[in-house]
């Protein structure tokens, strides 16, 4: 798939997009989902052998492939690894997958009832290699806790200059900014994110579109403006924190929003299966989560 291609498959798509893309701090738990303990492994570069492992064995199923998953996030170490003798990106986009790259190093501690990202000193450097493996686009992730305005603006100013950064290196950011589901504010956390969403979405220069990555919000159908708007590429959910049924059933209830699920995804495959069991395990995943993506419920 060439640029035009992958547009084109994002744009449109009949799919979800795949999230592979744990990190430092998260791939502990990743493992022990998977069904690997912490004693199985001693480092940190057994353990990225081992999540890599997992993560080729996910790409290289049958099960997997661009009729349903359009598109799928990599961990940075996952893009500079290889899938099948091929570098991961290249395998991704041999099933009609389109890659992207999670960008973010972290957040930062809570103020204003947000988590901003950690600064990036190394982003262009990691942006090139990125576009000179064939990947499409980048995610960055902050976290919204309450509904403070202050904090939420603070957010969407960084995560956009971000983007513009991205944008500037020929890729299409995913701009994550999740709301957590368990904030004692969510419904207003999401009505404040949306008007300054929709704010930095107007004032974006030129022609440059991007993607959005939500929470599923509290109020059905909350986002679909942004959904509509000319500046945005697609707009995928997270499943944060919610159990993979759950998670279905809430974003069948948003027209126009597909999944970008993690653990939603993973949460029923073992590093034990076989490789039938496996295939037919996420096999179902798929299938749950690109209907919940495509058929959506009457309002």
């Amino acid at each position: 798939m060439n640029d035009q291609d992958m547009t084109a498959q994002i744009e449109s798509g009949q799919g979800f997009i795949a999230a592979l893309d744990q990190s430092g701090g998260s791939t502990p738990k990743a493992l022990k989902g998977y069904g690997i303990e912490e004693s199985a492994y001693s480092g940190d570069e057994e353990m990225y052998g081992l999540i890599h492992q997992m993560r080729s064995r996910i790409i290289t199923s049958p099960a997997f492939s661009g009729d349903k998953v359009i598109g799928a996030i990599l961990f940075e170490k996952t893009m500079d690894g290889q899938v099948d003798g091929k570098p991961t990106p290249t395998a991704l986009r041999d099933k009609g997958v389109v890659p992207f790259i999670k960008i973010d190093k972290g957040l930062e501690n809570e103020a204003n009832g947000v988590q901003l990202m950690k600064p990036m000193p190394e982003l262009d450097a990691l942006l090139s290699r990125a576009k000179g493996l064939g990947v499409f686009g980048t995610k960055e992730r902050s976290v919204i806790n309450l509904a403070n305005r202050e904090g939420i603006a603070a957010v969407v100013r960084q995560q956009f200059e971000v983007a513009r950064q991205v944008l500037a290196a020929g890729l299409v950011p995913i701009i994550e900014p999740e709301v957590n589901i368990k904030s004692p504010e969510r419904a207003e956390a999401d009505q404040i994110l949306l008007e300054e969403l929709t704010k930095a979405l107007d004032s974006l220069p030129g022609n440059d579109r991007v993607m959005l990555k939500l929470s599923i919000p509290a109020q059905s159908g909350l986002f679909d403006p942004l959904v509509s708007h000319p500046r945005v590429l697609r707009v995928v959910a997270l499943s944060g924190g919610f159990s993979r049924p759950e998670a279905c059933a809430q974003l069948a209830k948003n027209p126009g929003m597909i999944a970008s699920f993690s653990r939603a995804l993973l949460e029923d495959l073992r590093h034990q299966m076989s490789d039938d069991e496996f295939d037919r395990s996420l096999g179902e995943a798929i299938d749950d989560i690109h209907r919940a993506s495509t058929v959506k419920e009457a309002a």
